[in-house]
């Protein structure tokens, strides 16, 4: 069934943005909280940081580019070797700084234009990337959906993961008006209805909550070491963050290398409050470009509700807050397994687009190397130590691919 794409300078009533904010909110609320707990940050400063982060990204790029930004898996690493000597405040001189990196990136991509994108990164260099990006989070959402502490989860749970996979799948293929908009909250709701009904929610948190609260904001303190160990993270998370770009833009029809700078702007403003307030630091996050992918809904207007939804529920609000904490991992699961495979699938939409002919040696030779070696990296949580650091799959497969564009000859490899 054929949906209607809704534009990204579109707009559309409160009544019908709220929900399709909503369900981006829903996507993006378990990673929001899973990494701040693994870097040992406050969870709701994490989901209110995301949500300013957000809209300051979006004033930046001036609402042309749909793009929601959250926590940063790549920092994780670091962050933890460095708290236990730098503490909480420390870490946020060094979450600061990384977004200092950001800017000054981003001023130089001004400064000297976007042509060279082109020549470094063309088409199959940038197909290999996305399809890491989708196919490397597989693993994350197969965990989520179908174990349960490293075994496999009991028959509720598994019931629960598959009723929300079929869900979005089912209005994604045959919803008609609204529902077909929002397939993702719509999963979200009738697994977790399910859920209830199996006795897989506890909401012991929730009656604990208040329903009025303040953040507690952790602000930094400098720590040279904190930064030499964190802050060099963030050149690894803007290949990242262009490799998200080029997807957002493959969906949505349009080039924005001419304002690539003010994307990674907006993401280094983001991860710069993000250190003050005791967050983690920043990133454009897949999980939305996936919901992008399911309900062709672009429109930037959507995500001023997601990021208002997200700062007065983290900021503010404690007990909606831990009711949607609530929500368990085979809910969320079973949509990422739609919503990370739709992210792949982006890659052969611009294969085919660009017509590359994989029957070409030299393309096979570019694409098939970094693919395997990025989501193998990925899916197996493991990165190449250089010194204190650990660079992750995408990074690994990025440079490869480049590489190999950059010194195999044109003519085709026999």
């Amino acid at each position: 069934m054929s949906h209607e794409t809704i534009g990204v300078e579109e707009r559309m009533s409160p009544l019908k943005a709220f929900p399709l904010g909503l369900q981006h909110f829903l996507s993006m609320f378990g990673a929001t909280v899973l990494v701040p707990m693994l870097m040992g940050f406050s969870p709701s400063i994490s989901v209110m940081s995301s949500g300013i982060g957000t809209a300051l990204y979006l004033l930046v790029t001036k609402g042309k580019i749909p793009s929601y930004l959250g926590p940063s898996f790549s920092f994780i690493g670091p962050i933890v070797m460095a708290s236990a000597a730098a503490g909480a405040a420390g870490i946020g001189s060094a979450i600061v700084c990384a977004g200092l990196i950001f800017i000054a990136c981003a001023l130089l991509i001004r400064r000297i234009g976007t042509a060279w994108i082109d020549r470094l990164i063309p088409p199959i260099v940038m197909a290999s990337i996305i399809l890491v990006i989708g196919c490397g989070l597989s693993a994350t959402a197969v965990k989520e959906a179908f174990l349960t502490d490293g075994a496999v989860s009991s028959w509720p749970a598994l019931v629960v993961a598959f009723v929300s996979l079929g869900t979005v799948i089912a209005c994604t293929c045959f919803g008609k008006k609204v529902l077909c908009t929002i397939p993702v909250l719509a999963g979200a709701v009738v697994a977790y209805a399910l859920s209830c009904c199996f006795g897989m929610v506890d909401f012991s948190a929730v009656e604990q909550a208040a329903w009025l609260g303040l953040p507690d904001i952790s602000l930094p303190s400098f720590n040279w070491q904190a930064i030499v160990l964190v802050s060099p993270i963030a050149l690894v998370v803007v290949i990242e963050h262009i490799g998200h770009l080029f997807v957002i833009g493959e969906m949505t029809g349009h080039n924005y290398n001419s304002i690539l700078w003010r994307s990674v702007l907006g993401d280094g403003l983001a991860t710069t409050v993000a250190g003050f307030l005791g967050a983690p630091p920043a990133t454009t996050f897949a999980e939305n470009i996936g919901v992008m992918s399911v309900t062709r809904v672009y429109s930037t207007q959507v995500f001023w509700y997601a990021a208002a939804a997200a700062f007065l529920v983290g900021g503010f609000c404690p007990k909606i807050g831990a009711l949607v904490g609530t929500i368990p991992d085979p809910v969320i699961g079973g949509i990422s397994i739609v919503i990370f495979g739709l992210i792949a699938c982006n890659a052969f939409k611009m294969l085919v687009d660009h017509q590359i002919d994989l029957t070409n040696g030299r393309n096979v030779a570019i694409m098939s190397g970094p693919l395997i070696l990025g989501i193998g990296m990925a899916t197996m949580n493991v990165g190449i130590p250089v010194g204190d650091y650990s660079i992750p799959g995408l990074a690994i497969a990025a440079l490869l691919g480049i590489a190999l564009n950059a010194i195999l000859p044109r003519d085709e490899i026999e």
